[in-house]
């Protein structure tokens, strides 16, 4: 197995909120995404805070902590000069992530006459060229020199399966995967790989199943990977109209994007690796490879060459002690632009979307969905994200179409969350309501979660009443009872109604309303 190098950067997501966005990462900071910590600084891990921890229970354990919304994009942009100054020692890096790159250890290591003399040179030239902290893992194979970066290690060739066996399965990164490995009393890789292939796979199922090579000592792809036909490269030239500004250029990169993915759909292929090239006016040329540990989708690859352009046309540079600005911003607009999938693999499981995976109707589609955009704004066409919540309301989040369809709240069980089944319209205002017993008298629910009475009639707004043949609950929801102006008291219903309708009730300080309608 070929020797791998990686470089990793602690706390990247902090640190590139203190290059981009000056947030000071000596102090207490944390990122956060759907309200749970992703990164925390050395001073917030000091008083507890710990990654997948809640905001208020990060903030409880750290008084002073700073929170920051987590930003890929911001991640990926303060990224490009680390990857640029990389760059200038050894060649084909690859960006694993923001914070993350790899690249081929021999030649490096036959240059500076070793493996360690390689790994102290490149860190320290990174430190110099960038103000940034880093380390760098080698071992055999990119998962493993991927966890001897976190600890700077140089593993021995050879060595690499004894180096894995101590690592506690956590290391694998899929946490369904681990808690069902701990319950059965597997803590570490060497355990894991000391089960048979073909019982992880039929057990476990095939995601476990490439864990499992994972931790056996194998690499996170085949080593061979099949090159790509010349023709799935794709490009186009901007020469009347160099790119010079970032949101033009995010337009530009959506167009590629899309004809990227559709021709190697046609192929029936998927991308895993992705080089992403540009010219400039004054003939300076510009190369990046982006990789991705499962597939990139039209979406995917639309956010790294977007990313990727807004770190070159941004120059965005880290000014410290020891530091200088590299890389400038290019001294001209880009010309043209250039997308090679120089890794695919066969996916035959692709699945159409509405208008087709290719064809006049997607295009079409996707035209007059850009021109409403450039004509009223991005918020005129949206798309329907499902994430997690207690209600339908806060289950479904609209974003702009073409942006990146990232759930904010975790699809987690929630408690207090609706059973199924789920209502076919959320109202965007819920309707006032009235609600009676037969005798005519109001019902309410008590302290209890106890109903005064059995519904009989709903009456929504001005309307007739009709009469309840079905209903179910209370289920109660106290939200944010720890902040007095934010919080929300309710209790939530079920009924049906003698017409065939059914609707989503809540009660809340007295006052029914109706929050959704059910199909």
């Amino acid at each position: 197995m070929a020797r791998t190098a990686v470089l990793w950067c602690p706390d990247w997501p902090v640190i590139a909120a203190e290059i981009v966005d000056g947030v000071p990462a000596t102090g207490a900071v944390a990122v956060l995404h759907a309200n749970r910590v992703v990164a925390a600084s050395e001073v917030a891990r000091a008083d507890g805070v710990r990654r997948g921890l809640r905001k208020r229970e990060a903030q409880s354990r750290c008084p002073g902590l700073v929170v920051v919304d987590h930003d890929p994009a911001r991640d990926a942009r303060a990224f490009e000069p680390v990857v640029a100054a990389v760059e200038e020692m050894v060649a084909g890096v690859e960006v694993v992530r923001p914070g993350v790159c790899g690249f081929a250890a021999r030649g490096p290591a036959r240059y500076f006459g070793g493996e360690e003399p390689a790994a102290e040179r490149i860190v320290e030239y990174v430190a110099q060229a960038c103000g940034v902290e880093s380390q760098i893992g080698v071992a055999d194979g990119g998962f493993a020199a991927g966890l001897a970066a976190r600890e700077g290690l140089i593993v021995a060739s050879g060595e690499t399966v004894a180096f894995l066996a101590a690592r506690p399965v956590e290391a694998l990164a899929r946490p369904a995967l681990t808690e069902l490995l701990r319950r059965l009393g597997i803590t570490t890789l060497g355990a894991f790989a000391g089960l048979g292939r073909g019982d992880v796979l039929a057990r476990f199922g095939f995601d476990a199943a490439l864990a499992h090579r994972l931790a056996a000592g194998g690499d996170e792809r085949p080593l061979a990977v099949r090159r790509p036909p010349p023709d799935l490269e794709v490009s186009e030239d901007y020469g009347d109209d160099p790119l010079e500004r970032v949101d033009v250029a995010a337009f530009a990169a959506r167009v590629l994007a899309e004809r990227l993915h559709e021709r190697l759909a046609g192929y029936g292929l998927a991308c895993t690796r992705l080089a992403i090239g540009a010219v400039t006016a004054h003939g300076q040329e510009l190369h990046r490879v982006w990789r991705h540990d499962g597939l990139l989708t039209t979406a995917a690859i639309a956010d790294r060459v977007r990313w990727q352009l807004d770190g070159w046309l941004s120059g965005t540079t880290r000014r410290g002690a020891g530091a200088r600005t590299a890389p400038a911003r290019p001294t001209a607009g880009i010309i043209r632009l250039r997308l090679v999938p120089e890794g695919v693999l066969p996916h035959a499981g692709l699945q159409p979307g509405l208008w087709g995976e290719t064809g006049e109707e997607k295009e079409r589609a996707h035209r007059s969905f850009n021109r409403i955009q450039g004509i009223l704004g991005p918020e005129s066409v949206v798309t329907a994200v499902l994430g997690g919540g207690r209600s339908p309301a806060d289950q479904v989040r609209l974003v702009p179409w073409g942006d990146e369809l990232t759930p904010t709240r975790p699809a987690a069980p929630w408690p207090g969350r609706l059973p199924p089944p789920a209502p076919a319209l959320v109202l965007p205002a819920p309707l006032p309501a009235t609600v009676r017993d037969a005798a005519g008298e109001p019902v309410g629910v008590s302290a209890r979660l106890l109903v005064t009475a059995a519904p009989a009639r709903l009456t929504i707004g001005s309307g007739p009443p009709a009469e309840i043949v079905g209903w179910a609950g209370p289920w109660p929801v106290d939200e944010r009872w720890w902040a007095p102006t934010e919080a929300r008291r309710r209790a939530r219903f079920q009924v049906a109604l003698a017409d065939g309708s059914a609707f989503l009730l809540s009660l809340a300080a007295g006052q029914w309303s109706v929050e959704a309608i059910y199909d």
